[in-house]
């Protein structure tokens, strides 16, 4: 096995899990109703204010994947759906399953992962005392072991960097974010217990992030 995309998605933590000091320091710049407002959102984008609510992984070579998300208040069973695994469990348990297997491969596939994905997964892992079995972070101007998409479009800053809706309509690729979710939403629908949702919405991620892939390998990959 030689490389895998992965994607994950968000959801802050409860606002009373943090002590009035932690809610001071968060909303020092705040002082509005909306700021305040805007101050809680951005909880969701930060490993030590949020949790992981899914994480997604793909072979681009053999069309399979899986996507490992929360367990909400019942057991549910593992199925498989258009080649995609669906396994719940906790927090703990998807980062465990997350780290079994991407040890097995060599090149990892990311759209902005250097900048989110990676960190947030490696510090969430620490938090929770999960061991990472591979380096996340590897020298950041080769593609040999990490290809991040927005490094690569961007090509390492030097241009105006988009969303993956974005670029999907500008490669004429079906974009995730038309099916009623994108990645604002995450927080609401694991808050109203839609988390098979959200799982749905990582895969449609991996798909678009599989199909800009290609485009780069084609054109201005190596």
């Amino acid at each position: 096995m030689t490389k895998i995309i992965f994607d994950i998605e968000t959801s802050g933590l409860d606002w009373e899990k943090f002590d009035a000091e932690q809610q001071k320091y968060l909303l020092k710049f705040s002082q509005t109703e909306e700021e305040i407002a805007n101050a809680k959102e951005q909880l969701a984008l930060h490993a030590v204010t949020a949790e992981v609510v899914c994480v997604g992984m793909f072979n681009p070579d053999t069309g399979k994947g899986a996507v490992y998300y929360r367990a909400g208040d019942n057991k549910e069973e593992e199925f498989t759906e258009n080649n995609i695994l669906y396994s719940a469990g906790s927090e703990r348990e998807i980062l465990e399953k997350f780290w079994a297997n991407i040890k097995n491969y060599r090149q990892f596939i990311t759209f902005n992962g250097r900048a989110f994905d990676c960190p947030f997964l490696l510090i969430r892992s620490a938090i929770l005392g999960v061991k990472a079995t591979k380096n996340l972070m590897p020298y950041r101007y080769a593609a040999d072991a990490h290809v991040d998409l927005l490094e690569q479009f961007t090509f390492h800053g030097a241009v105006r960097k988009f969303n993956l809706d974005f670029y999907c309509k500008a490669f004429g690729i079906a974009s995730p974010k038309s099916g009623g979710i994108n990645g604002h939403d995450v927080p609401d629908y694991f808050r109203a217990g839609k988390i098979l949702a959200i799982a749905k919405y990582c895969a449609g991620d991996l798909a678009a992030t599989k199909e800009l892939y290609e485009r780069w390998q084609k054109t201005i990959g190596s």
